[in-house]
């Protein structure tokens, strides 16, 4: 990839970036919009719990069932050749 290319691409993807940004400003959920209606806000506990133990846990869970389950004999370690 050339100079040109590499600078036009790294043009293209901060212009994309910066329009993302622009068009998703956090100022327009002020106002709320006909048919919100908030549920009671969570606990810094409940937080945690939903946003870090939880995809942990989900995370180890189909790690270790992978593991349990993964039959494969091809990883056991190869005998050294006698020469």
């Amino acid at each position: 990839m050339d100079k040109k290319n590499a600078l036009r691409a790294g043009a293209l993807a901060a212009g994309t970036t910066l329009m993302m940004l622009l068009m998703s400003s956090p100022a327009l959920a002020l106002t709320p919009d006909d048919g919100d209606d908030p549920g009671p806000g969570l606990s810094v506990i409940e937080t945690l719990g939903l946003f870090v133990v939880a995809p942990i846990g989900l995370f180890a869970l189909i790690a270790g069932l992978v593991m349990v389950l993964d039959r494969s004999t091809d990883r056991e370690p190869k005998a050294k050749a006698k020469a």
